[in-house]
């Protein structure tokens, strides 16, 4: 027997919300690719080192950029590094986070380039109960992007505080 639509709402239906993962789903030491990548566009460089008023000719000026060592323009690193957080939430964070508690050890080993393919993966360094937020833990992941050739161009090591699945 098949069953047939009528394009009417139905009540049901099992809905699933997407969502990031909540503290007990983290595993430590598992590497968490996130796709699709994101290709880095001079629109993208532009307008987010003058959002941020960061004027520096790196990012900005095709002339000056040219004569330095590396040719041509620069991707902003702090877009670079919003990016690869950014890649992560849909996968990691979307719903089950409470707050971003800090970043350290960033690095940005090689420069993006307008252009260039930014992938990011992030594995899973350490996680404990919370002491003082019952209900909540606390995470460290070190996030890693990588350019469409496999080169590392950002590192970053982020520690949030994540909800529960008792408490939701």
């Amino acid at each position: 027997m098949s069953e047939q639509r009528t394009g009417e709402p139905d009540d049901e239906l099992r809905v699933v919300t997407q969502r990031g993962l909540f503290f007990e789903e983290l595993e430590i030491g598992v590497r968490y690719e996130h796709r699709p990548g994101r290709t880095m566009t001079e629109t993208d460089n532009v307008m987010f080192t003058t959002m941020t008023m960061n004027t520096q000719a790196l990012h900005l000026d095709a002339a000056w950029s040219a004569e330095q060592p590396f040719g041509q323009r620069l991707m902003n690193s702090m877009f670079t590094l919003a990016t690869m957080v950014g890649q992560s939430v849909a996968q990691l964070t979307q719903g089950t986070i409470v707050a971003q508690l800090g970043m350290s050890d960033i690095s940005f080993p090689h420069p993006l380039f307008h252009g260039d393919t930014l992938y990011t993966e992030t594995v899973v360094t350490a996680k404990r109960l919370s002491a003082s937020r019952p209900g909540q833990g606390i995470v460290t992941m070190e996030h890693t992007g990588r350019n469409q050739s496999g080169v590392v161009v950002g590192k970053a090591s982020r520690t949030a505080l994540f909800w529960l699945t008792t408490t939701h």
